[in-house]
């Protein structure tokens, strides 16, 4: 691919003769032609550097991204459901001596069976033995929230002591009589329920026995993060619960208690059964995407297949039963990452082909810089083979060496397990590089074929009948389905409208241009016309203009337009999602039976960024009564509709008419308001009552359907909308609203100071503050999504600068020729300055075109695709699929990449035409 001009003393045929096949004069030959060029052969190894580095480092970014992606969605998990799970009958079948034994026995063998597809995480297993039910605790002192006592329940965990340190007392030890069971209590349960070291507390059972406990020893755990402690067999071990009855309005304590190796065996007095548990965490940090079907496929025979089969005999323990949700895990990363896989290979596939039309530039313009060489060669006795010949092994000292260290490089920068996919598409870019000038050769090399215009129109009708079968079969279809892999259908039909749009402006360019000749022409000055006039009938000897340059500058322009528009509706739907979730911009709810303080109100809608705001009463045990005896609970939603419907409106979620709930008609008449579709036919007659906090019964009818409402956004939920005029002066409650809502940028931190400010420390830590900025900003912290916004914004500047290499390359291929124009005309009088204007009237008409119909390309394939994609995946949401057409990321690509043509124009024209110019006038003109 180098572009050295032609020099007659490297050539001729002594020297052919001197450079057979395997010879030391075919080294000599490739030696001479590549001194003869140096910085020709110095940009094609810059070219092939560049392209093999891409092309090396765009697969390895993406198994980096998928790898990273799978890691952090099975770390937000949690250690619990990436673990291996086996569980079994305290005491049934067991070998290995007495029960502590028998534990480690059945985890040595768990750990063996392991792998080798995956290992253990370094935190290490948990395993112990658990009362199957808690028991209440009666005994002096303890708190009894509605006066019912705690509850408790027994676990022995061996390794505890490892894990934490004591506070008070000792560690449990004996209890293995008739006396009460030894037990330590995590220092915060025993705050909360009221126990002290020392304390006999006995455990009552309707269907077994009386049990007391002894309280020994009190413990802190040494890291409360550590997942030892991140399990349900420690739940409430740490910090007691509070558990809340809503039908009942009753709370009480729920908290758990450890014994010691003694205490075992009385667990399954304590709660009817006891049961061995053995946890494994997986080291989700070690996991890779390309090797999960193969690492589900092992943990598959772990958990009921051979692996399990061989356990059984092993640990002798015929009830033992092993689960895990890893395989279902696994399954939903990988439908994930084949969902954004093919909106993801959109950017690399533009990139590769704008990258193919540079090569065939280049190529182009060293045949045309060495046209005349291969033609003395051929005529002085070289073979076309020979010659062919001659040229790869110039190529190859040339793309192998840069394509070899490009390789190395990105493998050296991108750390990946999968070296596979990198090499393949480093090598065959650079096998596209090598053959790139000797198939121009050949072509050129080959007798002369007459014009067959016939050739170009059916070429580009095949084209045009395969994007229209593109879109048709993406619109019919939609995009493959998860687990369907790589979409090549969705992935392959921009670039065609793009190639389409190519052959479409290529043949439309011309007679613009003739038409904007003929009115400059009209003018005063020749310049314009000159110009426009030779880009209409092409610069190179009245041939037709390259359509090369344009289909690089629509692909760039519409994959980088698509795949904006594509990022853009991911941002609007996440923002949208977020907003449905949220009933808002910020949403502040208070926990059952609180309200918000006047104080509070004021003080949020002043807060800045508050546009609009709105206080709400619910009442969430609400009863809805018609024909049946019992009626059907439901939340009550009292606003002022005027309100509530533009924050509906905004949330997207129960949009209505605020007509619907205005007061009119009787005093008496039945109160309009909306339910929601689960409760269509509830109503009997047209009316139905609803029973509110108080005592309220209020008479109403069905005015209008809602799936899901701001205070509510489950469409799930039974839910009814009530006008606040209605409520007002018969529902107290109702003029202290629970919740609040706002649209506007509010800042979530300065929201939850002012909840501080205004409520009780425990009413603040329940009181629920969110904001659709801090929902969206979790939704876009997947490092999926992350991923696929780094590839497509490397990808686009990559395209970006190939397609601007391409225009570069096509003004340089026609240098020559302008300057020996540009010779003569300034021999005519023509000064610097106007040949400059003509150089530059000649050019921007088709680089200047390009982007605009890339602009328009990439809306075509928005508007024809649009509808097909689904941004469920990259919102982290599900949204309604389809693509929103926004003109300005459109835009945005089309005029940047404008700028950057305009500009390599007129640095071209201004320094490389002013020195041909003076090259041409002191030589002459040899044509």
């Amino acid at each position: 691919m180098t572009g050295p001009t032609t020099d007659p003393r490297t050539t001729g045929p002594g020297l052919i003769r001197k450079t057979r096949p395997g010879g030391r004069g075919g080294a000599g030959w490739v030696r001479t032609r590549l001194r003869a060029a140096p910085l020709a052969t110095l940009l094609s190894a810059v070219l092939v550097f560049v392209s093999v580095l891409l092309a090396t480092a765009l697969p390895r970014a993406v198994d980096r991204g998928a790898d990273r992606a799978l890691r952090a969605y099975l770390a937000e998990e949690g250690p619990e459901r990436t673990s291996l799970t086996a569980t079994a009958q305290t005491g049934r079948g067991r070998t290995g001596g007495d029960l502590p034994a028998s534990l480690d026995h059945v985890l040595a063998a768990l750990t063996a069976a392991v792998g080798p597809g995956y290992r253990l995480a370094d935190s290490g297993p948990v395993y112990g033995v658990r009362a199957k039910d808690a028991r209440p605790l009666t005994g002096p002192g303890l708190v009894r929230p509605s006066d019912i006592a705690p509850n408790l329940g027994l676990l022995h965990l061996p390794q505890v002591a490892s894990h934490g340190r004591l506070v008070e007392g000792r560690w449990p030890s004996g209890g293995a009589g008739e006396g009460p069971v030894p037990v330590v209590l995590a220092k915060s349960t025993a705050d909360s329920i009221g126990a002290k070291v020392g304390s006999v507390l006995e455990g009552t059972s309707g269907i077994a026995p009386p049990m007391s406990i002894e309280v020994v020893g009190l413990f802190a755990p040494a890291d409360p993060s550590d997942v030892y402690w991140t399990d349900s067999t420690s739940t409430c071990l740490l910090k007691a619960c509070l558990k809340w009855d809503k039908k009942q309005e009753k709370s009480w304590w729920d908290a758990a208690a450890l014994v010691g190796p003694e205490g075992i065996e009385r667990l399954a007095g304590w709660g009817t059964r006891a049961t061995d548990f053995w946890r494994l965490p997986v080291d989700t940090g070690a996991l890779r995407t390309d090797r999960l079907p193969e690492v589900s496929g092992q943990i598959a025979s772990y958990v009921a297949g051979p692996t399990a089969g061989r356990l059984v005999s092993e640990t002798g323990r015929a009830d033992i039963l092993i689960t895990s949700e890893l395989p279902k895990l696994f399954a939903a990363a990988e439908a994930r990452r084949q969902a954004a896989a093919p909106l993801a290979a959109i950017g690399p596939a533009g990139v590769a082909g704008v990258a193919l039309v540079v090569f065939c530039l280049a190529a182009g313009l060293t045949g045309d810089r060495r046209e005349a060489e291969l033609a003395l060669l051929l005529a002085r006795g070289g073979s076309r083979a020979g010659v062919l010949r001659r040229l790869l092994g110039e190529g190859a000292v040339t793309v192998l060496p840069a394509a070899v260290l490009a390789a190395a490089l990105g493998v050296l920068l991108l750390p990946a397990p999968r070296p596979a996919p990198g090499l393949l598409a480093a090598g065959a870019v650079a096998l596209a590089a090598l053959l790139a000038f000797p198939v121009r050769a050949f072509v050129l090399l080959s007798a002369r074929r007459a014009a067959a215009p016939r050739r170009r129109l059916v070429a580009e009708l095949l084209v045009l009948a395969a994007t229209a079968a593109a879109v048709a079969e993406v619109r019919r279809r939609g995009v493959a389905p998860a687990g369907a892999g790589l979409d090549p259908l969705l992935v392959a039909a921009p670039l065609l409208i793009a190639l389409s749009g190519g052959l479409l402006l290529a043949r439309i360019l011309p007679p613009l241009a003739r038409l904007a000749a003929r009115a400059a022409g009209r003018g005063r000055g020749l310049t314009g016309f000159l110009g426009l006039a030779r880009a209409a009938r092409g610069s190179a000897g009245g041939a037709r203009p390259s359509v090369l340059p344009l289909v690089a500058l629509l692909l760039a322009v519409t994959t980088g337009g698509f795949g904006s528009a594509v990022l853009a509706s991911v941002d609007g739907a996440r923002l949208q999602a977020a907003r449905g979730d949220v009933g808002g911009d910020a949403h502040v709810a208070t926990p059952l039976g609180e309200a918000l303080t006047p104080e509070f109100l004021r003080a949020a809608d002043a807060l800045p960024g508050v546009r609009s705001s709105l206080g709400v009463w619910t009442d969430r045990d609400a009863l809805l009564t018609a024909d049946d005896p019992t009626g059907t609970h439901v939340r009550a939603v009292v606003a002022d509709p005027a309100a509530y419907a533009r924050l509906s409106g905004a949330a997207g979620r129960g949009r209505f008419d605020p007509a619907r709930l205005a007061q009119g008609g009787a005093t008496d008449a039945a109160v309009p308001v909306l339910i929601s579709k689960n409760l269509s036919g509830k109503d009997a007659g047209g009316e139905f009552r609803i029973h509110l906090a108080g005592g309220v019964e209020l008479r109403a009818r069905p005015a209008g359907l809602v799936e899901g409402t701001p205070a509510e956004p489950s469409a799930e939920a039974a839910v009814v909308v009530v006008p606040a005029w209605a409520v007002a002066a018969r529902v107290p409650q109702a003029a202290h609203p629970n919740h609040w809502f706002a649209l506007g940028p509010v800042d979530e931190d300065r929201l939850r100071e002012l909840v501080r400010a205004h409520a009780s420390a425990s009413v603040a830590e329940r009181t629920f503050v969110h904001t659709s900025a801090g929902v969206s900003a979790k939704l876009a912290g997947d490092p999926l999504q992350h991923a696929a916004g780094q590839l497509f914004w490397t990808s686009l500047a990559a395209a970006a600068g190939f397609a601007l290499l391409a225009v570069l390359l096509t003004l340089v291929r026609a240098a020559p020729e302008r300057a020996a124009l540009l010779a003569r005309l300034r021999t005519m009088g023509l000064r610097p300055r106007q040949g400059l204007v003509l150089v530059l009237t000649e050019s921007l008409p088709q680089v200047l075109a390009a982007p605009l119909g890339g602009a328009l390309t990439a809306v075509a394939a928005i508007a024809l695709l649009g509808p097909s994609v689904d941004l469920s995946t990259l919102v982290g949401a599900t949204v309604p699929a389809g693509l929103g057409l926004g003109l300005r990321p459109v835009l945005v690509q089309a005029l940047g990449l404008a700028g950057l043509v305009a500009a390599a124009v007129l640095a071209e024209a201004a320094v490389n035409g002013r020195r041909q110019i003076t090259t041409e006038l002191r030589a002459g003109d040899r044509r």
